[in-house]
C-alpha cells in the first residue's frame, strides 16, 4: 500500500488538510512548512493518486495554453500535429489545452494572447517566443505568479522560462556551414537568407553558419544577411537580386522558410546544381526539391517532438510537480540528401 496523506501529516505534525494544500500548491500555508511537507513526502516515497488528481484537475478546470507563431508555415503545421496529440493525451487526465495559432512573428500579439490565457485560467504556457524585452518581463511576471512557461522551436535564453524544446540552432548553422564548405568552388560567394531578425533560432543558425564557414573556408565571401520573413516570394526576389549583383554567387543558405522561392529562381535561370542550396526542415515541398536536385542538403529538427514535448512537460509539472530533466531539450540534427531521404 502506498503512503497516505494522513501518514505524512503525522510525520510532520500537521493536519491532513495542510498536507493536501502543500502537495497541491493551493496556498494558505507558510512556504517553509510546505517545503518541509514536500521533502518528507518525497523521503517517504509518496506517490499521488493519479486518478484522483485527474478528477481534481477536471473540477478545477486547469488549463495549459499553447501559442504557436508562424502557424501558416509548413514546418509549424507539423509542429501542430505534436501539439494536437499531446492535447488529446492530457485532456484524458483532466487538463484542458488551449491552442492559439498566430501567423507571422509578432510580440504584441504573443503578449496579448498570454494575458488572455491567464485570464481564462491557464496555469502553464508553452510558446514560440520572439526576442523582446517586454515579453521577457511578462514571462517573469507569469513565473512569479506560479505560471510556468516553456519555450519551443525558438528560445529566450535570458528569460525565466522553465525550459526549451527544439533544435540547437547555433550548432545547426555550423553543420550547414561544414556541408557548404565541402561543395563550394574556390572563391565562391554565398548568400544567407534568414527569417525574422527577432527570432532567436533564425539568428543563431545564421551566426553559426557564418562563423563556421569563415573559419573553414577563408576563400569564400559571405554576403550580408537578407531577411525573407518566412515568405518564399521574398526569398525568391532576394535570390534574383543577388544573382544580378553577383554573377559568381554559388551558394544559398536558408536559415528559415523560403526554399520554394529560391528554387524557382534557380530553375528559371538554369542554375540548378550550379548554385548550391542548403536549407532547414523536412517539409513535403522541401523534400520534393531535394529529390529533384534543387536543394543539396536539408537539416531536419523533429517538428513533432517540438509540439508534443512542451505540453507534456507542463502536464508533468502541473499534475505531479515534476521538473524537466534538462533546461535545453535539444532535438536531433538530421542531415538528408536525395540519396537517404
Amino acid at each position: 500500500m502506498g503512503v497516505t496523506l494522513q501518514q505524512i501529516a503525522e510525520a510532520v505534525g500537521v493536519s491532513r488538510g495542510t498536507v493536501d494544500r502543500a502537495l497541491n500548491d493551493r496556498g494558505r500555508i507558510k512556504p517553509e512548512v510546505a517545503e518541509k511537507i514536500k521533502k518528507i513526502a518525497e523521503e517517504m516515497g509518496y506517490q499521488p493518486n493519479r486518478a484522483g488528481r485527474a478528477l481534481a484537475m477536471a473540477k478545477q478546470s486547469v488549463r495549459i495554453g499553447v501559442i504557436l507563431q508562424s502557424a501558416d508555415t509548413p514546418f509549424m503545421k507539423k509542429v501542430l500535429n505534436g501539439i494536437e496529440d499531446a492535447k488529446a493525451e492530457v485532456e484524458r487526465m483532466g487538463i484542458e489545452v488551449m491552442v492559439k495559432k498566430l501567423n507571422g512573428i509578432d510580440s504584441v500579439k504573443v503578449m496579448d494572447t498570454m494575458k488572455k490565457m491567464r485570464a481564462s485560467g491557464c496555469k502553464g504556457i508553452a510558446m514560440v517566443p520572439v526576442e523582446d524585452e517586454e515579453l521577457k518581463k511578462l514571462i517573469h511576471e507569469f513565473v512569479e505568479e506560479g505560471i510556468p512557461v516553456v519555450t519551443f522551436n525558438s528560445d529566450l535564453e535570458d528569460s525565466d522560462r522553465l525550459c526549451f524544446v527544439g533544435q540547437n540552432a547555433l550548432q545547426s548553422g555550423k553543420v550547414a556551414a561544414g556541408l557548404m564548405a565541402e561543395i563550394l568552388p574556390k572563391g565562391a560567394k554565398v548568400q544567407v537568407i534568414s527569417g525574422y531578425p527577432s527570432n532567436q533560432s533564425h539568428r543563431n543558425r545564421s551566426d553559426g553558419f557564418i562563423s563556421e564557414l569563415n573559419a573553414v573556408r577563408k576563400d569564400v565571401e559571405i554576403l550580408d544577411i537578407q531577411y525573407a520573413y518566412d515568405d518564399s516570394k521574398i526569398a525568391g526576389k532576394i535570390t534574383e537580386e543577388m544573382l544580378k549583383l553577383h554573377s559568381d554567387l554559388r551558394g544559398v543558405y536558408l536559415a528559415a522558410s523560403g526554399t520554394d522561392g529560391v528554387c524557382k529562381v534557380l530553375k528559371n535561370k538554369s542554375l540548378v546544381g550550379k548554385v548550391k542550396v542548403i536549407s532547414n526542415d523536412l517539409t513535403t515541398r522541401n523534400e520534393q526539391e531535394l529529390k529533384r536536385g534543387l536543394i543539396q542538403f536539408l537539416l531536419g529538427q523533429n517538428a513533432y517532438v517540438q509540439g508534443y514535448s512542451p505540453v507534456m512537460i507542463l502536464f508533468d509539472k502541473l499534475f505531479d510537480g515534476k521538473e524537466p530533466e534538462e533546461e535545453h531539450q535539444y532535438t536531433e540534427i538530421v542531415i538528408k540528401t536525395k540519396y537517404n531521404l
